[in-house]
């Protein structure tokens, strides 16, 4: 399969790393490594991308694109965002193909969870 053309990498914008990267190591099991004080890289095995310094959020209100993660238990899913620091932005809602939810990271940056059951 050839990757040209494809999603390569993404990066949101965060202000304390320590409390991103916590997250999404703890939630998501994404692995991380630092590039210096502006700048700290994450993989999730399909995905890789970075978090850099800034105090701006990426929000669907602010007009930014949304990520959006797949999970095979949305409830279970939904408690652990919330359980390690995530608030949710929209509750389980249903849509053609599934159902979903939007969360907030530590930081504010919003991303959805989405699931076929």
């Amino acid at each position: 399969m050839s990757t040209d053309r494809t999603i390569d990498y993404v990066e949101f914008p965060a202000e304390d790393f320590d409390l991103v990267q916590k997250f999404y190591s703890q939630t998501f099991g994404w692995a991380f490594t630092s590039y210096g004080p502006d700048y700290h890289a994450f993989t999730d095995k399909t995905l890789s991308g970075g978090f850099y310094k800034s105090t701006l959020k990426s929000t669907t209100d602010s007009g930014a694109a949304l990520l959006v993660l797949f999970a095979e238990d949305l409830e279970a899913l939904q408690q652990e965002v919330q359980a390690n620091g995530g608030r949710i932005h929209k509750e389980i809602f249903s849509f053609p193909g599934g159902r979903r939810f939007h969360f907030l990271d530590p930081h504010g940056n919003e991303l959805a969870v989405w699931s076929s059951k």
